[in-house]
């Protein structure tokens, strides 16, 4: 098992390159979540709230 996480020597780099990459992911998840809801909520309130 510590072969697979050593890579041959390279694995620092690697599950550098993957943590980097799924924290990426995961703001531009949270970035997007953000502003669906910025966008719902003007919406609603450019809809005039809660009246049908």
């Amino acid at each position: 098992m510590a072969e697979f996480f050593a890579m041959g020597g390279y694995g620092f780099y690697v599950w550098t390159s993957y943590g980097l990459a799924a924290a990426v992911i995961l703001g531009l998840i949270g970035l997007s979540a953000r502003a669906l809801a910025r966008v719902r909520a003007e919406v609603k309130a450019l809809e005039g709230g809660d009246n049908p």
